[in-house]
């Protein structure tokens, strides 16, 4: 991209007193990757660069990004290189100009090269990988507009003698001029007020008259709009030559042309109050109250604010701006996410394991990958603020990485709270305006700290000093859609390499895939590292997948790993203990309820210490399913091959049956629609049907559902975890939610419902989630001054799982999995790569799906698992198969040519290449 075939023309030496002039006029042209709307299918076959001319005064660089004319609207573009010569097969004619430059110097030589690295290993367009990781709209469609200067609000439009009066500068005097002269003598109007009309006079004078038709009718379509101000495109139709038109306006100065941004990143602009006078005894008392007041605030106050402190007008206001004592005027507002106030916070003593980890992490001033191994509550977030202190007073900056929209409030108050206003937070929950301010304070270079989700690891942080994935096992940092399908974890690896800064992965049970990469080098303790030659390859993707020969790779001959472990809590404290109850048994006993007797003894005692806890279901809504008691009916979503689940809003309101994929959504029927029988039941248990029972069991106690469904508004997670954290509710019942890094110190119950849910998934990865979400849900409790407890529900107390988590033993566990993937070859001692197909037609995307692996077939570097249709075959109307593509992880085979497996796909099947899939039900 940075590779310019641009040639400096030949420069004369000039004589003395002459300027420097260039022997030729050379024609400036680039390559731009542009924005253009259209289908996925479309999408997906491929991508153009498209060739512009560049206005004589417009400088443009590789990697800024540009809007440009295409089929007659302007989109946005990235600027790729730029040529000396034209293609030879482009006609000169046909050549369209740039029009402008919308944000210079984005694409820095190192962010480039991560652009191109996940467009090339994920098989992705890189106009679809550049639409990630910029904010919504920049890309999007601007326009140009032309509006009046002063010259051409002044200038008359008109042949009659008195026309000047009504020209729009001159609309202010309501009185002929010999009026205002006779107010004048008789003290009638303030002097500075004559003055300026005098002034006006004057200028307009020297304003001539416009005898071109075509610029007189668009100098009479603008000055006749409030505004002053059109597009471009409304006045081409208004006025047959407008381009002649402007033209000539913009020769003369009576008008200006200007690029209007996307909507969605135009600035937002708010009136800003200015003291710019001192406070004279000619005011009136009230005059001066109000003056004082902004004195007293600094001289600055937005408008409304300091309309309300003084309890005066508008008007008012606007007589003091007119006497010139203060100045109104728009300013722009950072739109960014306001957290409450918080009480600044200082470094914490460290025990003796975070101490070594920490001063491991700060000798670190290259590219290194750590992994930070610490039991749930061991202080892995306080070594995180430790070590980006000191590279802020550097002058760098910070990325940290969090799963969970819902983990970022409580995580950023910590950070504010040590670093105040350098801390900025980066998700896709935030407005569009949020997203593009936030993304603009990051290209200042100012030392900061982002905190965000998987998107955010494309921030455009220009001086990068570490990189912090918080809970790296977790999947949510895996896209599954729209494409790219990244893993925040591999393109960080990247990122660090690309900015030679360090990688700090933070989780209580380290993916299997990160673990084996890390310990193949030997657990060496907190502080001990191991350096990976040229032979130690990492088994996690740090090679693309392109050919054996791709100039991509993405091998570190000097990279260092560190495993680092904090195995204790702080303060000594004991991890709960986990008490594993077999709900046979307690059926065998007599107990239908959903609670175990254990766990209803532990409600009670909780209610009755005034203490806290936890309640986890793996399931939103109220019951998985509704089933037809008489004929075994159950009702489905008429768009996807799965059951509607039944959610309960609130008492007397209709009951609802939603679809979990495509969010269809119907009322409850009173009879079967098969057999027309009454007698329909809610089978299983989600979050819903939960809070009911307990609120039937435990009428007192305080209650908070914390699930998708409840969380859906913004500001909504802090908002819930607020009121539980201030004692508002005695119990916090919700999902995954849940597990993922919440420090709730006065917690001491955790019950995990049904633990079976999470065991019997048909996916090979089904044990280690489950370890995973167990241990860190388990690890919600104990973490204050009280002891804490666990008690897990399971129907499979003897699965291997169950036991692991009942010792807190990640590493039995991760053996015994190890083994079972090493024999079937699957990640980390495999690779795989999953094609998803998609179509309205069943018959074609089978089809299709079949062509395709029969193609595949010839290799024989892979194994081909598949054709077959995906566990759920029809999602949204749109059904749904699969093939797997396994191949060892040590070996880079020769894959297919995609751009050849897409050709094979007709239009109306959709293709999406998923590389290293985490989720193929």
């Amino acid at each position: 991209m940075y590779i310019n075939d641009i040639k400096i023309s030949p420069l004369v030496v000039s004589e003395p007193n002459e300027s420097y002039k260039s022997g030729e006029t050379v024609n400036r042209w680039v390559e731009v990757l542009v924005n253009c709307p259209g289908t996925s299918t479309e999408l997906e076959k491929g991508e153009k660069l498209y060739t512009y001319r560049l206005p004589a005064k417009l400088e443009v660089k590789p990697g800024d990004i540009l809007s440009v004319p295409v089929n007659g609207q302007q989109m946005g573009g990235v600027a790729i290189r730029l040529l000396a010569k034209l293609p030879a097969d482009l006609q000169l004619e046909k050549i369209w100009d740039v029009e402008d430059v919308i944000q210079r110097d984005f694409f820095r030589d190192s962010y480039w090269t991560l652009m191109e690295r996940v467009s090339q290993y994920y098989y992705t367009q890189l106009i679809q990988v550049i639409r990630i990781a910029l904010p919504p709209g920049l890309l999007g469609r601007s326009q140009r507009r032309i509006r009046l200067t002063i010259a051409g609000a002044a200038v008359s439009i008109n042949t009659n003698p008195n026309a000047w009066l009504d020209t729009p500068l001159m609309r202010v005097i309501h009185q002929p001029y010999s009026h205002l002269i006779k107010f004048y003598l008789f003290n009638t109007i303030q002097n500075n007020y004559l003055v300026k009309i005098l002034a006006l006079l004057s200028f307009q004078a020297l304003v001539h008259k416009v005898n071109n038709t075509d610029a007189n009718k668009i100098l009479q379509l603008l000055q006749q709009q409030s505004e002053g101000d059109y597009s471009f495109r409304y006045l081409q139709g208004q006025v047959q030559r407008a381009y002649q038109g402007v033209r000539e306006l913009l020769r003369r100065g009576l008008v200006e042309s200007y690029l209007e941004p996307p909507r969605l990143t135009r600035p937002k602009l708010q009136k800003a109050v200015t003291l710019t006078g001192t406070i004279d005894q000619e005011l009136t008392t009230r005059q001066r109250e109000i003056l004082e007041v902004l004195r007293r605030r600094g001289g600055e106050l937005w408008l409304n604010e300091f309309l309300q402190i003084c309890k005066t007008t508008t008007p008012t206001l606007k007589g003091l701006e007119e006497k010139g004592y203060i100045v109104i005027e728009e300013r722009e507002v950072l739109r960014t996410e306001q957290g409450p106030t918080l009480v600044g916070d200082g470094a914490k003593s460290l025990t003796t394991a975070q101490a070594s980890a920490l001063a491991t992490i700060q000798t670190l001033d290259e590219f290194a990958q750590v992994l930070l191994h610490g039991v749930t509550g061991s202080g892995k977030t306080e070594v995180y603020l430790q070590a980006i202190a000191p590279l802020l007073n550097q002058g760098k900056s910070a990325l940290v990485l969090v799963p969970e929209i819902g983990l970022t409030p409580q995580l950023t108050d910590r950070f504010r709270a040590r670093f105040g206003n350098k801390v900025s937070v980066y998700h896709s929950a935030l407005s569009d305006g949020e997203r593009y301010d936030t993304w603009r304070q990051m290209l200042t270079g100012e030392p900061q700290v982002v905190i965000g989700t998987r998107s955010a690891v494309f921030a455009p942080l220009p001086n990068l000093g570490l990189i912090i994935l918080d809970e790296e096992h977790d999947s949510s940092f895996k896209q599954d859609s729209p494409i790219p399908t990244y893993h925040a974890r591999t393109v960080a690896q990247w990122r660090a390499e690309l900015e030679n800064c360090p990688l700090v992965l933070g989780s209580a049970t380290p993916s299997l895939e990160t673990w084996v990469s890390v310990r193949r080098q030997g657990s060496r303790g907190a502080g001990e590292q191991g350096s990976r030659g040229a032979g130690g390859e990492f088994v996690t993707p740090h090679s693309s997948l392109l050919t054996p020969n791709s100039s991509l790779s993405t091998q570190h001959s000097a990279l260092s790993t560190h495993y680092l472990s904090l195995p204790e809590r702080i303060n000594s404290r004991p991890l709960p203990p986990v008490e594993i109850v077999d709900m046979r048994q307690e059926l065998q006993q007599g107990n239908r309820s959903i609670f175990s007797r254990s766990l209803q003894t532990a409600l009670e005692e909780l209610q009755e210490r005034k203490q806290q806890g936890i309640l986890f279901i793996h399931r939103r809504g109220h019951s998985t399913f509704v089933s037809c008691r008489s004929c075994g009916y159950v009702l489905e979503c008429p768009h996807c091959d799965v059951s509607l689940a039944y959610h309960h809003t609130e008492e007397k309101a209709p009951e609802l049956l939603r679809c979990h994929y495509c969010n269809y959504a119907r009322s409850h029927p009173k009879f079967c629609p098969d057999c027309s029988s009454p007698y329909l039941k809610f089978f299983g248990s989600g979050t819903q049907r939960v809070t009911q029972e307990l609120a039937r069991q435990f009428p007192e106690l305080r209650l908070i559902r914390f699930d998708s469904d409840t969380t859906r508004n913004k500001g909504s997670h802090r908002t819930l975890l607020t009121r539980f954290a201030n004692g508002e509710a005695d119990l916090l019942v919700g999902t995954q939610m849940l597990t993922k890094g919440l420090d709730l110190p006065q917690v001491t119950l955790v019950g995990v419902v049904a633990a079976d849910g999470l065991l019997n998934l048909s996916d090979y990865r089904a044990s280690e989630r489950a370890f995973q979400t167990l241990t860190q849900v388990a690890g919600r409790a104990g973490r204050g001054e009280d002891p804490g407890r666990v008690i897990v529900q399971t129907y499979t107390t003897e699965h291997q799982v169950i036991a692991a988590v009942r010792s807190h033993d990640y590493q039995s566990f991760s053996q015994a999995e190890l083994e079972q993937r090493q024999a079937l070859n699957y990640p980390p001692y495999g690779r795989l790569i999953l094609l998803r197909l998609s179509s309205l037609d069943p018959i074609q995307v089978q089809n299709t799906a079949q062509v395709i692996a029969t193609a595949l077939s010839t290799e024989e570097e892979f194994e081909i698992l598949g054709p077959a249709p995906a566990s759920v075959l029809r999602v949204a109307n749109r059904y749904r198969w699969q093939i797997l593509i396994k191949f060892a992880p040590d070996a880079l085979p020769r894959l297919p040519d995609w751009e050849e497996v897409r050709s094979l796909c007709p239009s109306s099947v959709s293709l999406t290449i998923d590389v290293d899939p985490l989720n193929i039900m």
